[in-house]
């Protein structure tokens, strides 16, 4: 038996158990650390790095947390949640929900996420996370929404989602249920993104909707299980709509809609943000007009949208709606030679500097006098088009194909 044990194959599998168990216990206290008040995505990351490792983190004494910066309340939250942190019963009923803990540097984190400032340390996700979400537009607007209003998401959504676009909106009622639901019925991918535990902010309502969504694509929230949802809890849920896609489409408004902030995450983010225009007289349409009168793009039909973003698919433009629209869609450019062209200046630039050699992201908004929410905008693009690609964290380099 002990010759058995010592065998070299027996001896790999048990390295193999061994980093195993790290990964998971790694995995572990990612979570646990990302549920200490005081301590946020940053501030995480930020201390893994310094220790090492998740685990060094939480086990780490005061004094040792206090010298890498933490502030001393912080760090006392910190010593004092260990004893209540139940990994194995944390783990378990994230199990039996079919919940998984997504950390940032896993490979399948959403990649656009990645690149805003606060990106969450872990995500809870149930359902697939797949390499298409880079390509994700979101759709968001008012609970009370009229017939103008999900005829309108519908017409905009169906034929993105049939061309492989992943839809991302908030599961609540009125257009984000019509965006999810005509992203299902075209057999496409769609995200929810939830403001509390994926096991209790689900609305009542939508408990159906949110299965089909799992099959098809999935729900994300970046809330523990059994957080409730707080009237707080959708500023956050917001900035990861937006955060999730290329750009934010706003179908339907009033001036006080909720849909309004994740419009002013995406500018946060350098997102590109449009409106559908509505009756003048309409109050479920003020909020997105005053949109388009502040400089948001117009959108009428899915073409004009993916003309807007420069992605190359093959949606042929729809007709024209029975209404009068404010501004009438530009026409349909010619697809762009085999060598791509830089589309602006500061394109160019971008391409400039990534020719002599991969770059941070921050090393490219100070080469190129740009701020750093127009070089993420612009390195979206260039990365759906295939021109560059993403080598490290926050790296860029020339795609070589």
């Amino acid at each position: 038996m002990s010759t058995h044990l010592t065998s070299p194959a027996a001896r790999a599998i048990l390295l193999i158990l061994r980093k195993g168990l790290e990964c998971l216990s790694e995995r572990v206290y990612w979570v646990g650390l990302s549920q200490v008040p005081g301590i946020g995505a940053i501030r995480l990351r930020e201390l893994v790095a310094h220790f090492g490792s998740s685990q060094a983190v939480w086990s780490a004494p005061l004094s040792a947390l206090r010298a890498a910066g933490l502030d001393l309340r912080t760090a006392t939250t910190l010593v004092e949640s260990r004893p209540k942190f139940d990994e194995a019963k944390i783990f378990h009923a994230m199990e039996r929900a079919g919940v998984r803990a997504v950390l940032f540097d896993d490979p399948d984190y959403p990649p656009l996420l990645k690149l805003i400032s606060d990106a969450p340390a872990v995500l809870y996700v149930k359902g697939t996370l797949s390499n298409a979400d880079r390509r994700a537009v979101a759709f968001c607007g008012t609970r009370t929404a009229t017939e103008y209003g999900k005829t309108m998401t519908t017409r905009l959504v169906a034929p993105l989602a049939e061309s492989g676009i992943p839809i991302v909106s908030g599961l609540t009622r009125g257009i984000d249920t019509s965006a999810h639901l005509a992203a299902l019925e075209a057999n496409g991918r769609t995200i929810a993104v939830l403001p509390g535990g994926l096991d209790v902010s689900i609305p009542p309502e939508s408990l159906a909707l949110a299965e089909r969504i799992v099959a098809q694509g999935a729900l994300i929230s970046e809330c523990p299980l059994g957080v409730p949802v707080k009237r707080f809890s959708f500023t956050p849920r917001a900035r990861l709509i937006s955060g999730l896609s290329l750009a934010v489409v706003i179908v339907e408004a009033g001036e006080t809609s909720g849909a309004l902030k994740t419009a002013d995450a995406a500018l946060d983010q350098g997102r590109e943000v449009f409106a559908v225009p509505g009756n003048a007289l309409s109050p479920s349409s003020a909020g997105t007009n005053m949109l388009i009168q502040a400089g948001a793009g117009v959108i009428t039909d899915a073409a004009h949208l993916l003309e807007a973003l420069s992605l190359q698919t093959d949606v042929p433009a729809l007709p024209r709606p029975q209404i009068k629209a404010v501004v009438p869609p530009s026409p349909i450019k010619t697809p762009p030679p085999v060598a791509y062209q830089p589309q602006s200046a500061g394109e160019a630039a971008v391409l400039h500097q990534l020719r002599q050699g991969a770059a941070h992201i921050d090393d490219l908004a100070h080469a190129c006098s740009l701020p750093i929410h127009e070089i993420t905008s612009i390195l979206t693009v260039l990365e759906l088009n295939n021109v560059v690609e993403q080598v490290g964290v926050l790296k860029y380099a020339i795609h070589i194909s």
